[in-house]
């Protein structure tokens, strides 16, 4: 299938899915028990690509790590913006068939509502998990070429919302004072207020990033390393211990 039409045909998946999104809390805030944060690495190996996925669940009230789990393989769709969750999506699955523990919530990181059909990798993974998802980004993805966000005050918890067409597709979020925003968006079952406070309260001294996110990202480096280290270059799903 060559490019054109396989976009098409995303597409159509996309428009088909973004009917269902719903921005409002599916459960009961100071009930949220565990959060899990996902995230991947990618590499080059062999004229393929290959990408590793961990999910870290912690304890959102003591943000100590619950669990942890990761899955790699070939990636298999071609990199297209605005189709990211195709690329990853299976193995994010993959992962989290390996889970003992069932988080209440995931939050990515990526996007979720921000996205031009609204249909980022935290809400488009939403449909499968059937869980409340967020999508908290590092760095600020422009929805078109006219659209770009206003810096929040240099506060801890100061934002401004991303305004494109007159609806708000999410927020720039000042964690920590002195430190750059990160870009929270809704990804599905869930307020954007909501999502805002829970990045606020998983967010500690040590980075401006939540722990969850934080601790997958690191995680993804361990285990991409690990997987360049094999002199076979078997890239299957490695097993925990």
């Amino acid at each position: 299938m060559d490019i054109s039409k396989m976009q098409e045909k995303l597409l159509e998946q996309q428009n088909e899915l973004k009917e269902k999104i719903s921005l409002c809390d599916s459960f009961e805030p100071e009930k949220l028990k565990t959060a899990a944060g996902v995230d991947l690495a990618y590499w080059e190996e062999n004229s393929g690509e290959y990408a590793v996925c961990c999910i870290v669940i912690i304890d959102i009230e003591t943000r100590k790590t619950v669990e942890k789990k990761h899955f790699s393989g070939k990636i298999e769709v071609p990199y297209m913006p605005g189709f990211l969750a195709f690329r990853e999506l299976p193995l994010i699955l993959k992962t989290v068939e390996l889970l003992e523990t069932e988080p209440d919530i995931y939050i990515f990181d990526g996007n979720g509502y921000l996205h031009p059909r609204h249909m980022g990798i935290a809400t488009h993974a939403s449909f499968y998990l059937n869980k409340p998802t967020i999508g908290i980004a590092k760095t600020y993805f422009r929805v078109d070429k006219m659209t770009d966000y206003t810096e929040p005050e240099n506060e801890a918890g100061s934002y401004t919302d991303i305004v494109i067409g007159g609806e708000v597709f999410g927020r720039a979020l000042r964690t920590h004072k002195n430190v750059k925003p990160v870009f929270v968006s809704a990804g599905n079952f869930i307020t954007l207020d909501t999502a805002c406070g829970l990045a606020m309260k998983l967010t500690d001294k040590e980075s401006h990033i939540p722990v969850p996110t934080r601790f997958a990202d690191l995680e993804t480096h361990i285990q991409r390393d690990a997987m360049r280290s094999k002199a076979s270059g078997d890239v299957s799903q490695q097993p925990e211990k």
